[in-house]
């Protein structure tokens, strides 16, 4: 039985992850500012599909709280050359008896197009399955091929679509399934 395996508090020890250029640390209130930024950056709130403003004491919260959730890991990703934030990437929604989870990045505007996300991911992605995770998937939208290019370079396969799910700018936009799994290869 898989979900005896992995367990429900799986990421009690979130460890960092360090790759050649980036690290990923636990996300902690030590970032709160610059995640602040990151989340307001119009570009950001796009890519995401984030449309409610967002509110500093909820985003102070959310940080102080990160800790205590051991069936999710949340990391800052962070350059390693001078320290600064890059953005976050999270692993959640764990489904302990089909050893699934979700996978999702944000990256700062200043820092898309350079390889952190490739590296970030497959640091993530590496990890989830060397920890017992079966499948690891995501939700990336149709208008962002940039992305759904490093999640296939990282080993992850279209599964389907799902139509309509972000409303933007006046405009419908569907939403692409991808997963890989621990057998495939990366």
């Amino acid at each position: 039985m898989l979900g005896a395996v992995i367990g429900a508090e799986v990421f009690r020890d979130q460890p960092t992850l360090t790759g050649e250029r980036v690290r990923l640390e636990p996300l902690t209130p030590a970032v709160q500012e610059d995640y602040l930024t990151t989340l307001r950056d119009p570009e950001v709130r796009r890519l995401t599909g984030s449309h409610e403003a967002v509110d500093p004491d909820e985003v102070k919260w959310w940080l102080a709280t990160r800790q205590d959730h051991h069936d999710r890991a949340d990391w800052a990703a962070v350059r390693i050359a001078d320290g600064a934030f890059l953005g976050e990437a999270v692993i959640n929604m764990l489904d302990v008896d089909n050893a699934s989870a979700n996978y999702r990045i944000l990256l700062g505007s200043p820092y898309t197009d350079r390889g952190y996300g490739t590296e970030i991911t497959r640091l993530v992605v590496d990890y989830a399955l060397g920890v017992g995770l079966h499948r690891l998937s995501l939700g990336v939208y149709d208008f962002n091929p940039r992305a759904r290019r490093v999640y296939e370079k990282c080993g992850f396969v279209l599964e389907g679509r799902l139509r309509d799910t972000l409303h933007w700018d006046g405009q419908w936009h569907d939403e692409l399934v991808m997963s890989v799994l621990a057998g495939d290869p990366r």
